[in-house]
């Protein structure tokens, strides 16, 4: 066997090694981008866990918002927006619009059904899937010039003005709770849709049929009435309307006062009979609360009205209280008098659930986490959040009294509470944020 030549010998052993050489870099580069991709990976876990915002750095914020709140509750405290007055609750809605504006919202104006006011609506679009409704109503009790008689003040730890607690407060909670996740570029939530209602306190009869249609589409729905103590409401009462009429027959009170039939005293009777229609043990009240009666004190008078109001959270109680009144003033008085009883019905209760008590207890422990306690209650007063409810379906869950702590309302003491803003601010960020990461 021929020996190679010693030049061909080196070509082999330099072709041999550049080969193992090409070999060993085509290794080192794979392994190169492997290490690269396990450094990305490490160092976004690293930068994710740098930007999770604790529930503490959550408080504080809330904490640092505060004057900026009092600010917005003082501007709309100022301004008179009892339900129906149109000029003060138009410029409430301007507010509210501008507002919802510049926290980038789609913004949407839709008439009532009935009554002044217009429901405003704002759409944030997230990157998830949770669905939110938050909503309170923007209209008061109060009449023309009682925000010029005692506008808004703080002393002692406590705000005042017509309409700090009632709602006025909730609109600055909602409005800032949403400044707040924007500063901390949060939009993991899917959607959150904000409803202002100007008609709540005669009932939103012109806005319930969209609360409702609204509510449907939603997971979660926060309700913003204020509570009395640091609470949020699983349950609230539902309200009707009561109505009693008699009708007499006219006649002279000097000359011939037996030829009436006193529309007054037959309506007398009738309402101390029908004065024990409640139910404690379902917790129905009834209560005569308008009488009217007479035109002159010289005429026997022929008409007569009353006008009460009926709380209830169990639905047979409506069928139980019409048919009982019915029976009731067949016992009459005077005779030859006419009597008429009819049941107009009003808001809706929340009943107690599961999905609403459920909701309450995330927002028991995203408070938990900053050290404080929320205790959960119902409600004996009737809101908006009965009109929210779908009876019979797994969503909404909703939830009532996510507003400041207050008390007096509906008075010229209402008042809310200084140390609830930031807690109650905390809260609905917490709770969005909570719900978001589990709904992903």
């Amino acid at each position: 066997m021929n020996p190679l030549p010693v030049e061909a010998t080196k070509d082999a052993d330099k072709k041999a090694s550049s080969e193992r050489i090409t070999f060993k870099m085509k290794i080192m580069k794979k392994m190169s981008r492997k290490f690269t991709l396990l450094l990305m990976c490490m160092s976004l876990a690293i930068v994710a866990e740098a930007n999770e915002v604790t529930p503490q750095t959550m408080f504080e914020m809330a904490k640092k918002e505060q004057s900026a709140f009092l600010d917005t509750v003082q501007t709309l405290v100022n301004i008179d927006s009892g339900t129906g007055n149109k000029d003060g609750l138009n410029k409430i809605e301007g507010i509210l619009t501008q507002r919802l504006t510049e926290l980038e919202a789609n913004v949407m104006l839709e008439p009532p059904r009935s009554g002044v006011g217009n429901i405003v609506l704002g759409y944030l679009q997230g990157k998830g899937k949770a669905k939110f409704l938050l909503m309170i109503h923007y209209d008061t009790v109060f009449a023309e010039g009682e925000a010029q008689r005692r506008p808004f003040r703080s002393e002692q730890g406590r705000i005042f003005g017509p309409g700090v607690a009632d709602a006025k407060g909730s609109l600055a909670l909602i409005l800032h709770s949403l400044k707040l996740l924007n500063e901390m570029n949060y939009d993991d939530y899917g959607t959150i849709t904000v409803l202002f209602n100007a008609d709540e306190e005669k009932g939103s009869f012109g806005s319930r049929d969209l609360i409702q249609e609204t509510a449907a589409g939603h997971d979660y729905v926060l309700s913003y009435e204020p509570p009395d103590t640091d609470a949020v409401s699983v349950a609230t009462s539902g309200i009707n309307y009561l109505f009693l009429d008699v009708t007499g027959v006219a006649s002279h009170a000097g000359s011939a006062p037996d030829l009436g039939r006193n529309a007054i005293i037959e309506l007398s009777h009738q309402l101390l009979q029908l004065n024990d229609l409640g139910n404690p043990d379902k917790k129905t009240t009834v209560n005569w609360t308008l009488v009217k009666g007479g035109e002159k004190r010289n005429i026997i008078p022929d008409r007569a009205s009353a006008e009460g109001d009926m709380r209830f959270s169990d639905y047979s109680e409506i069928e139980r209280v019409t048919n009982d009144a019915q029976k009731i003033i067949q016992n009459q008085l005077i005779p030859g008098t006419q009597v008429s009883f009819h049941l107009q019905r009003g808001r809706p209760p929340l009943p107690s659930n599961p999905i609403s008590k459920q909701l309450a207890i995330t927002a028991q422990k995203v408070y938990k986490d900053i050290g404080l306690d929320l205790d959960i209650t119902k409600m004996h007063f009737g809101t908006d959040a009965g009109y929210a409810y779908q009876e019979g379906a797994e969503k909404p869950a909703v939830l009532e009294t996510l507003g400041l702590v207050g008390n007096g309302l509906h008075s010229p003491k209402e008042y809310a509470l200084l140390n609830s803003i930031a807690p109650r601010l905390y809260l609905t960020i917490a709770l969005i944020m909570e719900l978001s990461k589990h709904s992903k």
